[in-house]
């Protein structure tokens, strides 16, 4: 019992580790794997998912410090999760592009609430409407990359799940 424990939280490490690391590798391209990846481990690692989100979050913070995006960072990718898990039904690469492609385009709007607090409707609404550019170049990104890379990461994670177990 002990080992299964054991081998899931180091699981559930490299899982958060390589979600930092696609993240900073490829934090220049428009897009960014991390929406797919964390779209795929909701479907094929539930349980796992989450801490793997934390592990990713906490490696965030300790590269960039604490901000008002910290914030952010502490909701956002679990909200991605809860969406995968709902519809953990669909099994379509141009299902999941969508989706992808729609939580990049939201994904402004998803941090906005943040700067409600701190600079009120106002300041929220401009922060949300100048991050706009940002946010289609995510969506286009994610969309093309979910779409491109959704089979054959899924059919290797199942690989992966198979052996280690779906937890």
């Amino acid at each position: 019992m002990r080992r299964a424990a054991t081998l899931r939280m180091v699981q559930a490490g490299l899982m958060g580790a390589l979600l930092f690391v696609c993240k900073e590798t490829l934090a220049p391209l428009p897009g960014e794997p991390v929406t797919p990846l964390i779209i795929l481990y909701a479907l094929e690692f539930p349980t796992a998912a989450p801490w793997a989100i934390a592990v990713f979050v906490a490696l965030q913070f300790v590269l960039y410090g604490f901000g008002l995006w910290s914030w952010m960072y502490l909701y956002i990718w679990y909200l991605l999760y809860a969406l995968a898990r709902r519809l953990r039904g669909m099994d379509s690469a141009p299902g999941w592009a969508a989706v992808a492609g729609a939580y990049g385009l939201a994904f402004g709007a998803l941090c906005a609430p943040v700067y409600l607090f701190t600079s009120g409707p106002g300041g929220a609404l401009a922060w949300w409407v100048a991050g706009l550019p940002t946010d289609i170049v995510h969506c286009l990104g994610n969309f093309v990359i979910t779409l491109l890379a959704y089979r054959p990461l899924r059919r290797a994670l199942r690989r992966v799940a198979g052996k280690t177990g779906k937890w």
